[in-house]
């Protein structure tokens, strides 16, 4: 009887006890009742801070573990063990595997460079998405708002660091700058800073403290020196950047979870190469809102805002108010994801299909109305 009363007196200990040390890794009480199952069968909660070749290193309540991940190696990319998931894990063993991952609150994805265009995830359970841009060369607004639309589609809180602001002396400058890229980033925090002065940190500090945060951005943007300074001690590797284009080779080659000293986690990620939409409608929508609040007030709904009459954001363009150079971009990554997306969806392919033929036969039909309906 006595015996039979203490196993939910040590189960509840053991949880507590598990809760407590992995509470600096993200662990909260709705993680603690997704996994109160696992947590029945015996398994251990844990977080995955790094993920190579099948294997993955694991912070546990008793330290990090090396475990395996042939359990939980789907057909699906985007369902692999990834930096930042959350998983049951076999309590002893050798090698310790991974049972399962449990859902997912946020997932970063891009699209991969592969003709067969699958999707790659880059970290798991997000709160903020830190879009590092290096002021060392000059600012490619596009590419911002190409990481833009991922983060949000992500369902993370894009943050825009702009680093290496010790290069840009005159403020004014820099003022402006930061006024371009809050131009392009409605609705996001955009914050310049200089890890080498120690300048803009304790803001961005506070904006991602006791969250997770992934670090993004291209090669030579200067993610491991502000790595560096956000972790309080140079655990990231950093290379000099090439002076003739500011740009440096890639210094992180896997994708890191790291506990900050004040509280949260930093995921660091490889240079970024190439960025490639994702079925990011809604991403896109979100970093060109202002576009999409326009577009309420054209005459037609489906208003593709090309030559339309009516088109409330072509007479932005027209007054000013809209820069070509968005409207632009815009119309870019809405082509590009409406593409990938048509890839491995058919009833899309078919809508877009059709959508064609009745264009062609609307042009047609202009040309013959042009020519006085005279025969070909």
């Amino acid at each position: 009887m006595s015996s039979h009363a203490s196993t939910p007196s040590h189960s509840s200990s053991t949880s507590t006890s598990s809760s407590s040390a992995l509470a600096a890794y993200g662990w909260d009480e709705d993680w603690a009742r997704a996994f109160s199952p696992y947590a029945a069968e015996g398994l251990l909660p844990g977080r995955v801070v790094r993920v190579d070749r099948g294997q993955c290193d694991v912070a546990t309540a008793d330290g990090t573990v090396r475990a395996d991940t042939a359990f939980v190696t789907p057909h699906d990319p985007l369902r692999v063990v990834c930096t930042g998931d959350w998983v049951a894990l076999e309590p002893d063993g050798n090698p310790r595997y991974v049972r399962t991952c449990l859902p997912r609150r946020t997932a970063f994805v891009r699209s991969t460079s592969s003709k067969r265009s699958e999707g790659q995830i880059l970290a798991a359970n997000v709160d903020h998405a830190i879009v590092a841009v290096s002021l060392a060369a000059e600012l490619d607004l596009a590419r911002i708002e190409r990481f833009l639309a991922l983060a949000w589609e992500s369902g993370a809180q894009p943050v825009v660091v702009l680093t290496k602001a010790d290069l840009v002396p005159d403020p004014v400058t820099l003022a402006y700058l930061v006024q371009d890229v809050e131009t392009t980033a409605p609705g996001v925090p955009v914050l310049s800073v200089s890890a080498e002065r120690g300048e803009g940190l304790d803001v961005l500090s506070a904006v991602v403290g006791g969250s997770t945060a992934v670090l993004l951005g291209q090669s030579g943007a200067g993610k491991s020196t502000l790595a560096n300074a956000l972790l309080g001690e140079d655990v990231m590797e950093v290379q000099r950047i090439r002076d003739v284009d500011g740009k440096g080779r890639h210094t992180t080659t896997t994708r890191n979870l790291l506990a900050l000293p004040g509280g949260g986690v930093l995921i660091d990620t490889p240079g970024l190469r190439g960025v490639g939409l994702w079925d990011a409608g809604s991403g896109v929508g979100q970093v060109f809102a202002e576009i999409e609040e326009l577009a309420r007030d054209c005459r037609f709904h489906d208003c593709a805002h090309e030559r339309e009459p009516g088109c409330a954001v072509l007479g932005a363009v027209d007054s000013g108010e809209l820069p070509v150079r968005r409207l632009e971009s815009y119309r870019k990554l809405l082509r590009e994801n409406q593409r990938i997306v048509a890839k491995t969806d058919a009833r899309l392919r078919a809508e877009i299909r059709k959508e064609w033929k009745r264009k062609g036969a609307m042009g047609r039909a202009a040309m013959e109305a042009k020519r006085g309906g005279a025969p070909r």
